[in-house]
């Protein structure tokens, strides 16, 4: 992948070349959107061009997205939201402002926070097998949890095969179980900790840990460690069954093919990401969320240290990218590097991250993004807003 992507929680789909994990029943197919643009900028901010408001305004532009929202702080902590776009192509309606999204692989950093507390509380150890915690179930071939730590789970380094490559067709619920059975019907990629690869396996497994130490829904265990804990007020995990996204919020759209119409699939289930990628959140939330966690304020400074220790993962994130524990660091054109994940689910594309000196951003666009050129401008629009 080119520089300033981020790895993306990608459909089955997606990956495989056919549809979205949507019924083609419920898919609304729209056509392309008429570009919107955003509000004059304040009387204040006129001497010099907001280089955030232009970048999105330039994806509506350049590849047809049908909305963009983005929020971002600045080093005195200041705050400012964005939209671009129409929020439903069906009604013409304006883009509700830090509308909520599905946040797609963002979620594998609140999970790996949480097994990172557990850590710290003694429950949990990284280098201490899988099969420790939940015996016999990681087998297949070339596959034994009794060799598979919870470090590599949270590294991408374990080797599991992504079931995500393997799903079928079919739009229902999920249990977690079932998705890790999918991919123990696979071979090992490789040997545990032999090189880095990208697996949402991984972090279903993680998830499963949680449960099993705490005795607990993991929803459970990321609402009152993560989400009461720093006050994020529009950031949840979908319960079973739930389609629907709570909150005000931006209508989310796939495409097929280039040309092809987008089609509304923004009520679905989202079981099928699960640890790996279900929650639902809104930029700010994620900007509080990640400026929390890179300021010590969920973990404890070993702990976070631990996190914040990187493998390259250039392969699948782009130049100078680096894989922690459910952590990504990313260098900036600016200089400096920011820490994040960003996150892809049928419908929204999420990137941002934050600096160590407490600047955040965050965009989202309301279309699952396939075109690698269009990636690296979702993404430069976010080195933009963090370089300005």
């Amino acid at each position: 992948m080119r520089e300033q992507t981020w790895q993306r929680f990608r459909s089955p789909r997606r990956r495989s070349g056919r549809r979205s994990a949507v019924s083609a029943a419920a898919a609304v197919a729209v056509g392309v959107m008429t570009m919107g643009v955003l509000a004059p900028p304040a009387a204040s901010a006129a001497a010099r061009p907001d280089t955030v408001k232009e970048g999105l305004n330039a994806l509506l532009r350049s590849d047809g997205l049908p909305a963009a929202l983005a929020s971002v702080k600045d080093r005195k902590g200041h705050d400012r939201t964005y939209t671009a776009g129409v929020g439903d192509l069906a009604t013409g309606s304006k883009v509700p402002r830090d509308g909520q999204v599905r946040v797609g692989s963002n979620t594998k950093t609140f999970t790996a926070v949480v097994v990172l507390q557990l850590v710290a509380e003694g429950k949990v150890r990284l280098d201490t097998p899988v099969d420790t915690y939940l015996p016999g179930l990681v087998r297949g071939e070339g596959i034994d949890g009794r060799h598979i730590t919870v470090r590599q789970l949270l590294q991408q380094t374990s080797g599991l095969p992504n079931y995500s490559n393997y799903l079928g067709e079919e739009v229902r619920y999920f249990e977690p179980r079932e998705l890790l059975g999918i991919a123990l019907q696979h071979k090992a990629d490789f040997a545990p900790g032999a090189k880095w690869a990208y697996s949402n396996t991984n972090y279903v497994l993680a998830g499963l840990i949680v449960e099993k130490v705490t005795g607990r829904p993991l929803a459970k265990e990321m609402g009152r460690r993560i989400i009461k804990r720093i006050g994020l007020r529009h950031t949840y995990f979908p319960a079973p069954g739930d389609a629907t996204i709570r909150e005000a919020h931006p209508r989310g759209y796939y495409q097929d093919s280039a040309g092809a119409p987008l089609r509304d699939v923004t009520e679905t289930d989202p079981s099928w990401g699960w640890a790996a990628g279900q929650m639902i959140s809104t930029n700010s939330d994620l900007n509080r969320f990640f400026g929390a966690l890179v300021s010590g304020r969920l973990l404890p400074a070993d702990q976070l240290a631990q996190m914040r220790t990187t493998v390259p993962a250039e392969g699948t994130f782009g130049s100078g990218a680096r894989y922690g524990l459910g952590l990504v660091s990313k260098p900036l054109p600016c200089g400096g590097l920011y820490w994040g994940h960003g996150g892809s689910f049928p419908g929204y594309e999420t990137r941002g991250g934050v600096t160590d000196d407490g600047r955040a951003a965050n965009v989202a666009v309301t279309i699952q993004l396939t075109d690698e050129a269009a990636r690296k401008r979702v993404d430069n629009v976010v080195d933009a807003a963090l370089c300005r």
